[in-house]
């Protein structure tokens, strides 16, 4: 029965392209016109194949970090997930698969439902694991976030100084300007704003070893006199800033608290500063998030449509005096981060079972589509009190920094 039921569901779906399926009882068949794209993949259960028709996308990460579902290396497994999401139409899906998915965009508001107690615990998932995973694929900053690349050929390295200097720019930094860092990190944002351009800043992280670890630094780096990193969620944060800088924090806050979060940065924002939101989004209509994802790598994340931080922000009451898109600069992070970690597999498996170094490559291989095919991009919000408080183009913008230095070397 769920061969049957399977089978009509990869037919209706693969209309661009051919997908062979290896079924458990080792049967071979193929699916589509053919074309450009190709793929292949082995079921090598009936659960699994029962799963794929309940709940398919869950079911894929999760056979493939079991070994349920053989596909092959990076290559192979970036091949299949192309070939879905460029296929990917909701009524090639069983009515029960559409229904699932409606009512889970649907609940997103109670899902994401991130109160302190369940923000910290959901920030411990996924950056309280181990320090010593991250350094293995990370830049020497530790930069958990997109890169900026104005040449494609940079380093990992050089992107990320390039997005540090990009951000800093934005944000007009001064000497001695107080900054508030929302999801520090391990601290690379903050300790770069006070030893290269003299502001004194505040970190708030939820993840304990990202505190430890960015304290450490400022200590090796004579910066603790100007850098303060606390364990402090940002609602409890009730001081005024110069500045206001967040990274790769807002995917955590939840469609529920955009109100909240907006309203926050504005009434901890000094009349006359600015706040630079970093944060990854959809340039497309709201969806509901990965069940895969949710369930295994970021438990109450979302990546919002710009529709959806939209009424918040203007409600906020502050101006949005930049709004940038950059668009596939993190797929091309995330190859740095995939060719790091399978460099480093050996170092990986002293720490990690197998499982767990399938998942992790699934994750970022599905991240990386999630750039290179879908309409999932990265939005700077560069907002203030003031409509005069930065200059009215982008000409101010790294006139001797960094980034026009990468620039004029091409």
């Amino acid at each position: 029965m769920w061969e049957r039921i399977f089978d009509s569901m990869i037919q209706r779906l693969i209309v661009d392209g051919r997908l062979e399926i290896t079924y458990p009882d080792g049967t071979r068949r193929g699916f589509g016109p053919g074309g450009e794209m190709s793929a292949a993949l082995h079921i090598t259960d009936q659960a699994t194949l029962r799963g794929l028709c309940l709940y398919p996308e869950l079911t894929l990460g999760e056979g493939y970090m079991d070994g349920r579902i053989e596909i092959g290396g990076n290559a192979e497994l970036e091949a299949l997930l192309k070939l879905l999401i460029r296929n990917r139409k909701p009524d090639a899906f069983p009515a029960w698969v559409r229904a699932v998915d409606r009512m889970r965009f649907h609940l997103r508001a109670i899902v994401q439902r991130n109160t302190a107690v369940s923000a910290k615990s959901n920030v411990s998932h996924h950056y309280d694991i181990s320090d010593e995973l991250y350094r293995l694929f990370l830049d020497d900053d530790m930069q958990y976030s997109c890169a900026y690349f104005p040449r494609p050929d940079l380093s990992l390295e050089e992107a990320q100084d390039a997005k540090k200097a990009h951000i800093a720019a934005k944000l007009m930094i001064e000497p001695d300007c107080h900054v508030l860092d929302i999801g520090c990190g391990w601290g690379g944002m903050a300790l770069t704003l006070a030893r290269d351009h003299g502001a004194r800043v505040t970190g708030v992280t939820l993840s304990e070893n990202q505190l430890a670890t960015a304290r450490a630094r400022a200590e090796a780096e004579g910066l603790a006199d100007r850098v303060t990193f606390e364990l402090r969620d940002y609602r409890d944060v009730a001081e005024t800033f110069d500045r206001i800088v967040s990274v790769g924090m807002l995917e955590h806050v939840g469609v529920p608290h955009y109100d909240e979060y907006f309203g926050k940065v504005s009434d901890l924002l000094a009349p006359d500063g600015v706040a630079l939101i970093h944060t990854i989004g959809r340039s497309a209509p709201p969806m509901a998030h990965s069940p895969w994802i949710h369930k295994y790598i970021f438990p109450g994340g979302y990546v919002p449509s710009l529709s959806e931080l939209a009424p918040a922000v203007e409600a906020s009451g502050l101006w949005q005096c930049d709004i940038e898109v950059w668009r596939l600069h993190y797929a091309l992070t995330i190859r740095h981060w995939r060719d790091r970690f399978d460099a480093r597999l050996d170092a990986v498996r002293r720490m990690y079972d197998d499982r767990f170094v399938r998942m992790w490559r699934y994750y970022l291989t599905a991240c990386i589509m999630a750039f290179d095919e879908q309409h999932q991009a990265v939005y700077h919000l560069q907002l203030a009190h003031r409509r005069d408080a930065v200059p009215i183009t982008r000409d101010y913008l790294h006139p001797t920094g960094k980034a026009a230095h990468i620039q004029a070397a091409e």
